[in-house]
């Protein structure tokens, strides 16, 4: 399957006469990719492809990025960072666009200074402001890590805590990078924070850990694990 950042690019291409690949040249210094991971039932967003000639520019010339973001109804937990919508539209120093599971996403500095990750299919972006900053970025490799922590904490359509009778160290050496944030209870205990598009991918998850494990809740996920359970069950009775 296609990813939507190849498509994304692709509409691009066929949109942009040859005097803008410039800015088609921007996306590319522009961007992080995740790492990838599973792949999922839930259909890809639609990206805006003017929006990623728009923000790549912004951050090339350092200028200020002005938008409204909107998080549609039901849809806060699904691949949500940390930014969040507001009445009037949102100002920000933009620093980076990253990639990762199937959406895009912004890494910038809001008003007060504080890092937020904005995903690029809920933006609406405003004019532009031809007002420049004074950068203070991250170290290059450091984008990519926020992000996967930013919405690992704050969530996507299912969203678990999961008790791992293991310590830190032991579970983050069985999981991909891309799965969640790993916390110390103790030295025989943690819990893994993840995330993502459908009960299917979290049952992968704790699939890949090998390791026991508790789950309180979401309830729909007890029920799913309850359900692919007897379903493991019977396939050796």
């Amino acid at each position: 399957m296609v990813d939507s950042r190849a498509r994304a690019l692709t509409k691009l291409e066929q949109v942009l006469p040859h005097r803008l690949r410039r800015q088609v040249n921007a996306i590319h210094r522009a961007m992080s990719k995740g790492p990838d991971n599973t792949g999922s039932n839930v259909a890809d967003p639609e990206i805006d492809p003017a929006a990623l000639t728009a923000i790549p520019a912004c951050i090339r010339d350092e200028h200020h990025l002005r938008f409204d973001y909107s998080i549609l109804t039901g849809a806060l937990m699904r691949g949500a960072g940390s930014g969040r919508g507001a009445d009037l539209p949102i100002l920000v120093e933009p620093y980076r666009l990253v990639s990762w599971q199937r959406y895009w996403y912004l890494v910038a500095r809001d008003e007060t200074g504080d890092w937020r990750t904005y995903r690029v299919d809920w933006m609406s972006l405003r004019m532009a402001t031809g007002r420049r900053y004074q950068p203070r970025p991250m170290a290059a490799d450091d984008y990519t890590d926020f992000v996967l922590r930013d919405v690992a904490t704050t969530g996507w359509k299912v969203h678990a805590r999961i008790t791992v009778f293991a310590p830190a160290q032991e579970v983050l050496s069985r999981i991909h990078a891309a799965v969640g944030v790993v916390e110390s209870v103790d030295d025989s205990t943690s819990v893994l924070v993840t995330g993502a598009d459908s009960l299917e991918i979290i049952a992968v998850y704790i699939g890949m850990l090998g390791l026991d494990f508790h789950v309180d809740g979401p309830p729909a996920l007890l029920t799913h694990l309850e359900t692919i359970g007897t379903r493991y069950l019977k396939a050796i009775g």
